[in-house]
């Protein structure tokens, strides 16, 4: 027996939202998997992603009721104070709980199924370790997730220059931040951070915002929630250097002339990548892209030719969880059965914005719409509508999308209340089939805010007729 070889069915790279998944499929399937893990284990999502962040957004959301409770005639004594200290504390507290409960089910399994080293490839199916074992793999799934995006412009500044990662590590709130991108990170954590008492400033490259394509939606969600992020949107920064403990950053929009502000940080958030790089793939066969990225089947996750998985955000696709889970099924059972692979059914698509107001799309909002044409377009204006007036956040707006030849509902997008909740209904919705005809027979109990996605219902189906 050699002891520098293991041995096994199938290789996981990556202990993350994908890779547990994948190593639980295999192991269903009776074959003997190695999840391996080069870095910390307690996946992307309960480390610096959705649950972290969900506990920043919502000390903030305490604050921003406190500050509503005069218009419901509540009066307090002064302004909130926001303790930044105690807010992180909390955030890392209960950051580490969850954490711990990933960690936790990762060493109640068998030793023989982990191996906690970085690996890179030496050939097809062999992978070396970083202490000089090898993995001698039948199949490989990669669950790598991705690498925040520093560009070069910004390295000047050292550590003033962030990702989303470290923000959940800090000890106390900085007096200053500026936010690049207004993706949903730079939205969700800008608007977290003002509303904290931070002066936040967003500077976009574009007029996109929060990954919205419906331009109505999208000017609705720009007018309710630019002011408090201090958004400039086409704005180029030129110029970024660090003096002393602060950052020194130089910009312009559309043309105008250049402004210079200070901050004590700059959050960079316009973009992650595939973190691949360390994994040698040009050692294998596999066909690479232009950018070094597998060439892989998006249906089988399966890297052409190959008995190689790809499986959440190293797909280069969406950054959701809930999407990272179902490829880690996916890819597991594939790699399991290889070469007999499939293309399984997924779930309709759902993204959710955790700002307030919320935003959301389902079935991939206006930008999947093939023949906007063919579409009635129905919306809800939330200034109006009744349960979300009484509750003082009738705010947005919601459009849905309507097949006008088979009145198929295709879709929504919104920013306005509860946008989390609406968005799971319509996502359920698509996911069954339903037309709207069959949605607006459902029962809309009154006063509720479901009643505003009556309201859009009817509004689609009134222009078939």
């Amino acid at each position: 027996m050699n002891n520098r070889i293991i041995d096994c069915d199938v290789a996981i790279v990556g202990a993350g939202s994908a890779g547990l998944p994948a190593y639980r499929e295999v192991l269903k399937a009776g074959l003997k998997p190695l999840l391996i893990e080069g870095g910390p284990h307690g996946t992307m999502c309960a480390r610096v992603g959705c649950m972290p962040s969900k506990l920043l957004i919502a000390a903030a959301q305490s604050v921003a009721d406190m500050r509503h409770a005069d218009g419901f005639g509540i009066r307090l004594d002064g302004p909130p104070r926001v303790d930044g200290a105690a807010v992180m504390d909390r955030v890392r507290r209960e950051r580490d709980r969850f954490v711990g409960f990933v960690v936790d089910d990762v060493r109640a399994m068998p030793p023989e199924h982990r191996l906690d080293a970085p690996v890179e490839f030496l050939r097809d199916g062999v992978l070396r370790a970083g202490d000089g074992r090898e993995v001698h793999a039948r199949r490989v799934i990669l669950a790598t997730g991705t690498r925040p995006n520093v560009p070069d412009l910004y390295r000047p500044l050292g550590d003033l220059a962030i990702v989303n990662d470290d923000v959940f590590d800090w000890r106390d709130l900085p007096r200053s931040v500026l936010v690049v991108g207004s993706g949903v990170i730079g939205v969700e954590l800008g608007l977290a951070l003002a509303r904290l008492g931070v002066r936040v400033r967003v500077l976009n490259r574009s007029g996109s915002f929060a990954h919205l394509a419906d331009p109505q939606v999208r000017a609705a969600a720009v007018a309710l929630l630019a002011p408090e992020l201090s958004l400039v949107q086409n704005a180029r920064v030129a110029s970024a250097c660090r003096e002393g403990d602060q950052a020194v950053v130089g910009w312009s929009a559309d043309g105008g002339p250049e402004t210079v502000e200070r901050f004590d940080r700059v959050l960079l958030t316009a973009g992650r990548s595939p973190a691949l790089d360390a994994l040698r793939l040009e050692r294998t066969s596999m066909p690479l892209d232009e950018r070094g990225r597998p060439r892989f089947d998006p249906a089988t996750l399966q890297v052409h030719g190959q008995p190689v998985f790809l499986a959440g955000d190293v797909t280069g696709r969406h950054a959701i969880q809930h999407e990272a889970s179902d490829d880690g099924r996916l890819a597991g059972r594939n790699a399991a059965a290889w070469p007999d692979v499939r293309a399984l059914p997924r779930r309709a698509p759902l993204a959710v914005v955790f700002s307030d107001p919320q935003i959301m799309q389902v079935g991939g909002g206006y930008a999947a719409l093939d023949d906007p044409d063919a579409a009635a377009i129905g919306e809800v204006d939330w200034t109006r509508q009744g349960r979300s007036r009484v509750m003082q956040r009738n705010q947005g707006l919601l459009r849905v999308y309507m097949r006008k030849s088979d009145r198929r509902f295709l879709g929504a997008e919104m920013v306005g209340p509860d946008a989390e909740h609406v968005g799971h209904l319509l996502a359920w919705a698509l996911q069954m089939g339903l037309t709207v005809p069959d949605m607006l027979n459902l029962p809309f109990y009154h006063p509720t805010i479901e009643e505003g996605i009556r309201t859009a219902l009817r509004d689609a189906a009134r222009q078939t007729g």
